[in-house]
């Protein structure tokens, strides 16, 4: 193969930087193409998965944050582990409580590219289902070759010592000196028609196989998914409805693009070296700014000596830093534009990427290099510095008196306070925090949170830390019915803003348990219709049955159609949260017990007299009030943004202090161990209601709606629901 021979090592010597690792950050081995397109040595993707299952094992422990000493997972990386790690270790012990569940999900193979810092579903094949990155290896091998012209390969078959390789056979895989060759290789022998190229350690295969299909060689391109494909791919596998153009229209499309994108920037090449240049003085400019920044810090902390010795090192430390990740960034900057110049860098590796004369490879590697030439062209159109080179914001403010200098800190300059934003906050089975600046502007590079736990006997609990360059934050392992409070300030380098006012939010009194809507057992697809998710259930029937409807329980299975969750609770206390839409006419919410199911669906008898009802308080004609506190169900009722309190010897006899405003979340608290069942409003966590329920069974979430109504669960926070506020 012709892109297997040592050449033009020039070319080649400018490009390391696109052949190294993420992972190990050492020159590829093996690259496997991620789903998200990046590139990892193969040896890498198996090591980080292993400590994925050592997390599991160990639950997220020290010890099983060990890697290898090849791989350099980062902070970050092990952060991802970790949390990942822990919410598999709560799924697989969340049916372990008590809880019974109808159908079982499939668990997704989660891998943390260090590419993008992203989360990346390998799907059920796992690492088996990656490509390997032919043309990236082919790349790394010339690379290796030029960088090491000196080391030559020796024959695999001489007997030692051995001779130096003349020849690498393409279908042996192995390396022959000249005479080991002619004996392998014997004219009018099959193996004499053999492949060979010059000496190489880089065997590739001749044809592209799809790692789905391991027979079958991969002829398509799917356009959805940027990845070769086979025919059987796209007649029954996971590309059937997926667009796919043929593997020649697709080499043909990304090569005529990537080679213009790439002449383009070649003939900017005094652009990108202007560019260079001026990076240049900018970073001797940083350099002598930040010197004289220093100097002035210095001298302020000189006339506080004595006061502010711990502060004078805090503060230099501080603009060190900010004078560090300044040239950090002014560097990258340069390094990026270094790498558009010809043979260098990305440009560099493009031109060797545009070598490859297999569709298959070229196409495999193309798509996501295109893209990074796309933006190389934008950034070249609209030129600015990655970082200031003034350090006007670090003057040290020396007219405060004594008593405050333990807060003393650089000139915040107009950086505004933050302020929490409770409607956007929420507080469920964790929490979500979230912020936002006053003004138009947002100054600060990165925010601190704080919180603590208020307990009325440690009135001075320990502020926890976390540091958030978003401008919201989901916290986990918070416990259950407590009161926290939470602040928060921004930070630009060691500038900081005052605190926000703080914000006390309170858990639910029980861990949350989550279900879905039972579509099957006693579901009425005529009169209610879910959504996809089963998360939200709307009644489509509507009767003027509201007068007198706070007192049914069953029977009103001629106006009342009922819904229950697809999970029961055998055990424990537990906590789910809904919403009832503010034009709902009637919706009754509670538990049921799994004795009392069938009853509660198939009951025949004639409801529109109370005197039937169960827990109407009439029987065979008595007036008298009557309540069973041990009901098989136990409803409460809802409706007209009003929220009813049942008729109780307990409850307040004017019937207009039963009726409270119906909050916009609703929830509800079942404590299977001590037979009681409470009815929250989960903005604030106050329980509105509690009564005595049977639980000799198994309890299910139960609802009933009638009329235009509807009833949406909430939905657990979860760390990319953050991520998903930061987007909008």
């Amino acid at each position: 193969m012709e892109g297997d021979r040592l050449e033009s090592p020039v070319a080649i010597k400018g490009i390391e930087r696109e052949l190294i690792c993420p992972a190990c950050k050492e020159l590829f081995t093996h690259p496997l193409i991620l789903p998200c397109q990046h590139n990892v040595c193969h040896k890498c993707v198996k090591e980080i998965l292993f400590a994925f299952e050592d997390s599991f094992a160990d639950g997220g422990s020290e010890s099983s944050n060990q890697s290898s000493p090849r791989i350099k997972i980062s902070s970050s990386s092990m952060d991802r582990i970790d949390r990942i790690s822990r919410s598999a270790s709560q799924r697989r012990s969340f049916g372990w409580r008590g809880r019974k569940r109808n159908s079982l999900t499939p668990r997704s193979s989660l891998f943390p590219c260090p590419g993008c810092q992203r989360d990346i579903d390998l799907g059920e094949r796992g690492i088996n289902g990656l490509f390997r990155n032919f043309t990236l290896e082919t790349i790394v091998e010339r690379y290796r070759q030029a960088a090491r012209a000196a080391i030559a390969i020796m024959c695999d078959f001489c007997k030692p010592p051995p001779q130096e390789s003349t020849k690498s056979c393409m279908d042996c895989s192995a390396s022959y000196c000249n005479e080991c060759f002619k004996i392998h290789h014997p004219w009018g022998t099959v193996k004499a028609q053999h492949e060979y190229v010059g000496p190489t350690t880089n065997f590739r295969p001749k044809i592209l196989m799809c790692p789905e299909h391991e027979m079958e060689r991969v002829n398509m391109y799917c356009e959805i998914c940027r990845r070769p494909v086979c025919h059987l791919c796209k007649l029954g596998g996971c590309h059937a409805n997926h667009r796919v153009t043929t593997m020649s229209t697709a080499y043909k499309t990304l090569k005529e693009k990537l080679s213009k994108d790439v002449e383009y920037l070649i003939s900017k090449e005094s652009q990108v070296k202007a560019h260079i240049t001026q990076l240049d003085l900018l970073l001797k400019e940083t350099e002598c700014n930040s010197e004289r920044a220093k100097e002035e810090a210095s001298h302020s902390f000189e006339k506080l000596y004595q006061v502010l010795e711990e502060k004078k090192s805090a503060a230099l430390r501080a603009i060190e830093v900010s004078k560090n990740l300044r040239l950090e960034k002014l560097q990258t900057q340069a390094e990026e534009y270094q790498g558009l110049l010809e043979n260098n860098g990305l440009v560099g590796y493009a031109q060797e990427v545009l070598k490859e004369t297999d569709p298959s490879c070229f196409v495999q590697t193309a798509k996501q290099l295109h893209v990074r030439i796309q933006k190389a062209t934008e950034s070249l159109k609209s030129f600015r510095p990655a970082a200031e080179t003034t350090f006007e914001d670090f003057v040290v403010d020396i007219a405060k008196q004594e008593e405050i200098l333990g807060d003393l800190s650089f000139h915040s300059n107009g950086l505004e306070i933050p302020e929490i934003n409770e409607e956007q906050s929420r507080m469920y089975n964790k929490a979500l925090i979230s912020w936002e600046c006053p003004g138009k502007t947002d100054s600060a590079d990165i925010y601190v949170l704080e919180y603590r736990k208020l307990n009325r006997e440690e009135e001075s609990a320990t502020w926890q830390k976390i540091e958030v360059c978003s401008k919201s934050k989901v916290i986990s392992d918070l416990d259950d019915n407590s009161s926290y409070a939470f602040r928060v300030r921004g930070y630009k380098g060691s500038i900081c803003s005052p605190w926000s006012q703080e914000v006390i939010l309170r858990t639910p009194p029980a861990p949350v348990f989550s279900f879905l809507f039972d579509d099957k057992c006693g579901y009425n697809s005529e009169h209610l219709l879910l959504n996809p998710g089963r998360t939200s259930v709307e009644s489509r029937a509507g009767f003027p049955l509201l007068l007198g409807s706070e007192r049914m329980q069953v029977g009103c299975y001629t106006t009342l159609d009922y819904i229950i969750g697809d999970t029961g609770i055998a055990k424990g206390k537990h906590f789910w949260a809904f919403h009832v839409e503010a034009y709902s006419y009637l919706v009754k919410v509670g538990v049921v017990s799994s004795n009392k199911i069938q009853k509660l669906f198939h009951n025949t008898n004639d409801v529109t007299s109370p005197r039937n009802e169960q827990d109407s308080g009439h029987d065979s004609g008595s007036e008298d009030a009557f309540f069973d506190s041990s009901q098989p169900f136990t409803l409460v009722t809802l409706g007209m943004k009003k929220f009813f309190i049942p008729t109780t010897p307990a409850a307040p006899k004017d019937p207009a202090s039963r009726i409270l405003p119906l909050p916009s979340c609703l929830g509800i608290c079942l404590d299977c161990d001590k037979g009681k069942v409470g009815f929250y409003d989960a903005g604030c966590m106050k329980c509105l209601y509690e009564c005595e329920v049977d639980c000799s069974g198994i309890m299910y979430p139960a609802f009933a709606l009638m009329g235009g109504a509807a009833v949406h669960l909430e939905e657990a926070v979860t760390a990319k629901y953050g991520e998903y506020r930061n987007d909008i």
